[in-house]
């Protein structure tokens, strides 16, 4: 016979790994957010660095 937990205690049981989840905090998407933050500023300084300063200053 097989064994299967019943509906009020999966219930329960993914309430629980919610909480869990929700007050472990937004720590990955706070990294996330940091990383493709730190990527387009690299972008803008080597974009800066390789087309604007090369062509030298307006006239």
């Amino acid at each position: 016979m097989i064994n299967t937990d019943l509906p009020e205690q999966i219930d329960s049981t993914a309430d629980s790994r919610v909480d869990r989840i929700v007050a472990a905090g937004p720590g990955g998407a706070l990294a996330l957010a940091g990383i493709a933050t730190g990527i387009v500023v690299a972008l803008w300084f080597a974009f800066y660095l390789f087309v604007f300063l090369p062509r030298g200053s307006l006239q």
